[in-house]
């Protein structure tokens, strides 16, 4: 069979993946992208695989960046990235949704344009005074190491009541699975925990991710409150290790720190956590169960996870969806390719 008789087969294949079974919550953010080096990283005091939230010193930084050759402007925001993913491997239209706070201008119509493309159901809260937000992504060393530096604007004025209104609620409830990144941690910890809550009182999945090592340390508070209704929890070995650091593991062994953090206090007694700690290239560590396998990509994850697949199979298609997606510029994706185990 050749490679498109092959796609065409995959295509034809039906998922049957209900309608809003995934649900999102997040900062949806402009990316602007460049490349750059270690001078315009020291001029703006950043670090080259690093992620913050921008302060005044950076403000300046945008303007710089949108005025050098070959800069980009790309569909961002982590969550709703990780929703454009999913709906990509899983094909049929408005299985996922997002939620997240939006400026009414042109940077806000060409998010939803790039997550109504890819299928996913976009409810965002708009703001009148505060503009879309952007985040800034230096690219060095070759293309190995991105700094990012996100001003999230609009996106900081996310509001539970948001989540109230009849329709949203509607769809909070329809949903199955849940995922929330930590970076909303910074912005609306009341609507996370609305999230968790629901989720554990109806025995859904709610999945959240450490997302940097800042907010392991200066959103300990907020994190920890959510923490107990953390079904699946992922992060990287950064993450970990402040993680482990600022709860006095007394380890820094990855295995360990993981193991450890699974056992943490948790609401759902009806589901084991499981967590999954990424380490560059090397190898995964997913608890309970020990795993070797390598580069996952979350929102490959989830689409397996919203099929009932097992973790393995969750992971496998992580790396294939990494794969595609890192030979690419920013968070697109072919097409005409599909995932079949």
């Amino acid at each position: 069979m050749s490679s498109r008789e092959h796609n065409d087969s995959v295509k034809r294949i039906k998922l049957n993946v209900p309608e809003g079974v995934l649900f999102g919550m997040g900062n949806p953010l402009l990316d602007i992208c460049v490349n750059s080096n270690e001078d315009f990283l020291k001029k703006y005091d950043l670090e080259a695989n690093n992620a913050i939230l921008a302060e005044e010193k950076h403000i300046p930084m945008y303007k710089e960046m949108a005025e050098m050759d070959g800069v980009e402007y790309i569909a961002g925001g982590a969550t709703q990235n990780s929703m454009r993913v999913a709906q990509w491997i899983l094909r049929e239209p408005k299985c996922a949704t997002f939620m997240g706070s939006i400026g009414k201008d042109e940077f806000g119509k060409t998010l939803a344009k790039k997550a109504e493309e890819a299928g996913v159901v976009v409810r965002y809260q708009k703001q009148d005074d505060h503009s879309t937000g952007t985040c800034a992504v230096i690219v060095t060393k070759s293309g190995t190491c991105r700094s990012l530096v996100a001003n999230l604007a609009a996106a900081n004025h996310f509001t539970k009541s948001h989540l109230e209104i009849a329709e949203n609620k509607a769809l909070v409830e329809k949903a199955n699975f849940y995922y929330i990144s930590g970076f909303f941690l910074t912005v609306s910890p009341e609507s996370i925990m609305m999230v968790g809550e629901h989720a554990c009182e109806n025995n859904k999945v709610f999945c959240m991710n450490l997302s940097a090592p800042f907010l392991c340390e200066f959103f300990k508070d907020p994190m920890m409150k959510a923490f107990p209704y953390i079904d699946i929890l992922f992060g990287n070995e950064t993450e970990a290790a402040k993680f482990a650091e600022i709860h006095e593991f007394g380890t820094t062994d990855v295995k360990d720190i993981a193991l450890k953090t699974a056992a943490l206090p948790k609401k759902n007694s009806k589901r084991e956590r499981i967590v999954v700690f990424t380490q560059g290239a090397e190898d995964i560590i997913q608890v309970p169960h020990l795993i070797q396998v390598d580069l996952p990509l979350l929102a490959g994850f989830v689409a397996q996870l919203v099929q009932g697949k097992p973790i393995e199979s969750c992971i496998k298609c992580g790396i294939w969806a990494a794969t595609e997606i890192i030979q690419r510029s920013g968070c697109s994706f072919p097409s005409d390719l599909h995932y079949t185990e």
